[in-house]
């Protein structure tokens, strides 16, 4: 039977087990061995990581072949309007190629969100929003270029939801054991 864990990681830990020297790591957070993440996110990002002691499942989660939808909550600087949401919709062009068709909208900020360390920066002259902004492809910083690319550059971002496993109910900085879905 596969092992998958759920982690909400903090800001800031980067996605690996072995110290840097400069960032905590997984290894701060998680004492299970074998199990390795299927996938990343930016030490700048926050949100849902899987780990799994199954490399074929760690395939079926990462290779973009598969398509897997992978959610977002993005707080971004300016206010989408429905032109800016529809371009995401549709795709943006970005340095590497078109990205493929998102899911967006608008959204009001995550009840329950837990504070970031150290906090976004305030400016009391440009108002700030949410997104939620579901992708099936994962480029490189892919999330916050789209946002860019339609104007509205992006101050956090927390992935929620990678197919059907989700943050709910799992504080920063903890991790739980789940059954493996299909995917």
């Amino acid at each position: 039977m596969s092992r998958i864990l759920l982690f909400n990681k903090p800001y800031g830990v980067i996605c690996q087990f072995s110290k840097d020297g400069l960032h905590p790591t997984l290894a701060d957070y998680i004492a299970v061995p074998n199990v390795y993440p299927a996938g990343r996110l930016d030490t700048d990002s926050e949100g849902l990581l899987l780990l799994t002691d199954d490399g074929s499942l760690q395939h079926r989660i990462t290779d973009p072949k598969h398509k897997l939808a992978k959610t977002y909550w993005v707080q971004v600087e300016g206010m989408p309007d429905e032109t800016s949401l529809q371009k995401l919709r549709r795709g943006v062009q970005l340095k590497d190629g078109p990205t493929l068709p998102a899911e967006a909208q608008a959204m009001v900020e995550p009840a329950g969100l837990w504070l970031r360390d150290p906090p976004v920066r305030f400016r009391k002259a440009i108002p700030t929003s949410w997104i939620s902004l579901t992708i099936r492809e994962g480029r490189n910083r892919q999330v916050r270029r789209m946002t860019a690319a339609v104007g509205l550059p992006t101050l956090r971002l927390i992935r929620y939801r990678i197919g059907d496993w989700t943050l709910d109910g799992l504080p920063c900085g903890e991790w739980r054991e789940q059954q493996a879905a299909n995917v």
